[in-house]
């Protein structure tokens, strides 16, 4: 096999336990859903639950299974075409924004397919114990389907968003009481030589590297992200309708969507309520504003008289600290409010100033492992931190996330730099 340029080679025996658990947790997520639900797509953008489910397995089988295990014969082979997803070496693909025309595999059968696959994987893992590249794939793998458990949540919420009824994913919960109202103070960096990016012991994304040098400037950092009420005080100021704020691109995508406020939100009898995976929701000036787009973010931090911190520089002030915060296995799929030991992970994805693009001496792998990041490294911008969907364990501090500057969909929030 081709090198993956992969850097975890886990215990075979926790590989095994691992593995179980990111599967069946996949499909723990979609319990609430009717087969109904599972079927749709709502946007090109998105796709349905039940198309995640087989495409994860689908990764499994293709990129591990036929390859590792002699014999190995796929499950259905018509299948391969209908749940590729952007693996071009790998052939032809069903289109993307035809996912939710895919009536077909149902529900129980892609539950009956993931099944198969995960037995035949545990024969495999059983059969190659001590291959160091089967473990480096298959926790590729297993990140690859922990980032669908979250692409899954958001799609869902998309998706039931778009239901006059308003309907709940799953009920929601005694929620946490702000305690003080979080760290609102700064983090203040001299600037210098700083190395960032991956290198050492631990999974990491190709996109994470290689670990370089960057020169900052002074700078300093917020502690804490920026919040619901701080953004009703934007769009009270009239930020939506102030040019002087936004990029170009950015205020013309304003005006064409007609956007007042962050998506999901819903204003009732003069209240604003936030429609989330909970069902509709009232809106908490204590929570971090989520749901909004990288032009909306710009927007916001000039108006504040400050700027998005770039990825360097957030991830020069994150290292270090702890990657414990909201994430999706609380089982609370909307932000809580800030508290004083608020940090910077989880809740919602930050965005920074920085677009992705690949740093110096990065390398594609060989095969289909090199469709996974790199080609995607043009037009979009940076997110760092994790988010309440997010699975826990998931991100690090190197962790590149990356999304086109309108796109709001996902649990998109920001906190506020200055410096030069």
């Amino acid at each position: 096999m081709p090198d993956s340029g992969l850097q975890q080679h886990p215990a075979p025996r926790s590989l095994r336990e691992r593995f179980n658990a990111v599967r069946l947790q996949t499909e723990a997520l979609t319990e609430p859903l009717s087969p109904e639900d599972a079927a749709v797509q709502s946007m090109p953008d998105a796709s349905p639950a039940k198309w995640h489910l087989a495409h994860t397995t689908w990764f499994f089988e293709a990129l591990i299974l036929a390859a590792w295990r002699e014999g190995y014969r796929p499950y259905r082979s018509e299948w391969h075409f209908l749940f590729n997803s952007y693996y071009e070496s790998l052939g032809p693909r069903h289109p993307r924004p035809e996912r939710g025309m895919l009536t077909r595999p149902g529900l129980a059968e892609v539950l009956d397919y993931r099944h198969h696959v995960d037995a035949a994987f545990a024969d495999l893992l059983e059969e190659r114990l001590d291959d160091p590249d089967l473990a480096a794939m298959t926790v590729l793998g297993l990140n690859h389907e922990q980032q669908h458990q979250e692409l899954l949540l958001t799609d869902i919420l998309d998706l039931f968003s778009r239901n006059p009824l308003a309907p709940a994913y799953r009920a929601l919960g005694p929620r946490a009481v702000a305690a003080g109202g979080g760290n609102t103070g700064w983090t203040d960096h001299p600037g210098g030589i700083v190395a960032v990016g991956h290198d050492g012991p631990g999974f990491a994304f190709d996109n994470e590297g290689p670990r370089h040098e960057v020169l900052l400037r002074p700078f300093r950092i917020a502690n804490s992200l920026v919040t619901n009420g701080a953004w009703q005080e934007f769009i009270a100021d009239g930020g939506y309708q102030r040019p002087e704020y936004w990029l170009s691109d950015g205020w013309r995508t304003a005006r064409e969507h007609g956007w007042n406020a962050p998506d999901r939100w819903r204003q009732k009898d003069g209240r604003w309520f936030v429609f989330s995976l909970h069902g509709l929701v009232p809106l908490d000036p204590a929570t971090p504003v989520c749901h909004v787009s990288f032009y909306e973010a710009d927007a916001f931090a000039r108006w504040a008289g400050k700027r998005l911190p770039s990825e360097s520089e957030w991830e020069t002030i994150a290292a270090g600290r702890s990657t414990s915060g909201q994430f999706a296995d609380d089982g609370v799929f909307l932000p809580l409010p800030i508290t004083d030991n608020f940090g910077f992970f989880g809740s919602v994805w930050e965005w920074t100033s920085s677009a992705y693009g690949p740093y110096p001496g990065f390398k594609t792998a060989q095969g289909a492992v090199g469709e996974y990041n790199g080609k995607f490294m043009c037009n979009q911008m940076v997110l760092r931190g994790g988010s309440c969907a997010s699975a826990a364990g998931h991100v690090r501090s190197t962790y590149r996330n990356f999304f086109y500057p309108h796109q709001r969909w996902q649990f998109m929030g920001l906190r506020l730099a200055e410096g030069a």
